[in-house]
């Protein structure tokens, strides 16, 4: 069902790394039918995206007006939802809004002595594309994670493509696009989406930036147009990783492996406890609760492919394990969790004590659900209002810093053989 390690074990090293590879890179059949849908795409526009949604999507339409998507039907999804619904969407977005506040930039400028100014200007993009699943995966909370960061960042226009395979949409989605004040929203999906955002059609403008989760299709579509576009990451398959010294209940903490293993088969789940018969309770736990999941085949396949419960020496061994592992979710479900965050080195989210779990930082608790996995948490952040604004240097030498300044830049540049640079920067001194 999941597989048992021990840190003791001679092999743990190897089993560890067998444990994490995973190839997030697609194949060459896949990267090649991707290549020619974006060509597709750049060739004949909102011609092919129509043709493509009717092949991959099985929705015949002869327009994009047939694929585009009102504002008074984003309306009429909200309104048609229960107030429960309404009011878990509206303060979700409130506390996503309110986290990522504290996020701005602003541009700052300092005055050296001699009079020169430099700074930096902070702008925001102009024109953000966000890939919404659609289909069997339905995800308000990504059209919430993803525009509602760029909107504080000052971004003017949120562009959203979602699929909706047979012509079925899904109000959850439409009504969180309503609520993040999203500005056009086209029912196309898969690469053909990434395409025209990317270059832009007929009907879709094209975007500075694309952001969103999708499938293999969607991500290799976004590693072969980035450098076109900015992209926000090339996110691998969810991750939880449970870092526990057995003060918790076992149920808690096989749900919180479940909610990571309901996503897909390769998703990961990993407990690290040093605690031998918790282990072994969350194993009993694991077995009587996981009759009882409706997605129980798919969290089988995960928590055996992918999952672990392994034992540590102690704690800190724990976060040793964790930081080489650098997960996308981290829970430190432990008495004291404020005492072992500074040994914390790479993690995408860090869910502090027994009563955090992961799955309130999914919806609801603020901070974003759009993290690194795969290990790039040793190099990267979760998504937010820094990733919708870019950064121009500010530069104004006044006469004596252009003096000062200029003997020094054409030093350098005569030792490169840059005679222009040199005389560029001389022709504004005092010896020129």
């Amino acid at each position: 069902m999941i597989r048992k390690l021990s840190s003791k074990s001679k092999n743990f090293d190897s089993e560890l790394s067998s444990l994490l590879s995973f190839d997030n890179d697609s194949n060459d059949e896949i990267y090649e039918v991707v290549k020619k849908i974006i060509s597709d795409v750049q060739t004949r526009g909102d011609q092919a995206l129509i043709s493509l949604t009717a092949k991959f999507d099985s929705l015949d339409v002869s327009s994009m007006a047939e694929l585009t998507i009102s504002k008074d039907r984003l309306k009429k999804s909200f309104d048609n939802l229960s107030n429960d619904q309404k009011n878990a969407l509206k303060t979700a977005a409130d506390r996503i809004k309110s986290y990522h506040q504290k996020q701005i930039s602003k541009t700052w400028t300092y005055t050296e002595n001699d009079g020169t100014v430099l700074g930096q200007k902070i702008t925001p993009l102009d024109r953000v594309g966000l890939y919404v699943p659609g289909g069997k995966a339905a995800y308000p909370s990504s059209v919430l994670m993803n525009s509602i960061p760029a909107r504080v960042a000052g971004v003017e226009e949120l562009i959203m493509v979602v699929p909706t395979p047979n012509g079925i949409c899904n109000d959850l989605v439409l009504a969180a696009a309503y609520i993040a004040e999203v500005d056009s929203v086209f029912t196309i999906g898969g690469a053909q989406a990434i395409a025209a955002l990317a270059y832009g059609t007929g009907s879709i403008p094209k975007v500075d930036k694309i952001v969103g989760p999708g499938n293999i299709y969607v991500a290799t579509a976004k590693r072969q147009v980035f450098g076109s576009v900015g992209i926000d990451m090339i996110a691998g398959p969810s991750e939880i990783l449970v870092i526990c010294d057995g003060s918790t209940d076992p149920d808690w903490i096989a749900m919180d492996l479940f909610s990571q293993a309901e996503h897909d088969e390769d998703a990961q789940s990993i407990l690290l406890c040093p605690d031998k018969d918790f282990i072994s309770q969350v194993e009993n736990s694991i077995k009587k609760l996981l009759p009882t999941m409706k997605r129980v085949n798919i969290i089988s396949k995960a928590l055996k492919n992918r999952g672990a419960l392994i034992l540590t020496k102690d704690i800190n061994e724990a976060i040793e394990i964790s930081n080489r592992i650098a997960p996308e979710h981290l829970e430190l479900s432990v008495e004291e969790p404020e005492s072992l965050l500074d040994d914390i080195k790479h993690a995408g989210a860090i869910f502090m004590g027994k009563f955090s779990s992961e799955a309130l930082g999914d919806y609801c608790a603020g901070p974003n659900h759009v993290l690194p996995t795969a290990g790039t948490s040793r190099f990267s952040s979760p998504l937010g209002v820094y990733d919708f604004q870019k950064k121009s240097s500010i530069i104004m030498a006044s006469p004596e810093g252009a003096n000062t300044l200029g003997q020094i830049a054409a030093t350098i540049a005569d030792g490169e053989s840059l005679e222009a640079h040199a005389r560029s920067a001389l022709f504004r001194t005092k010896n020129k």
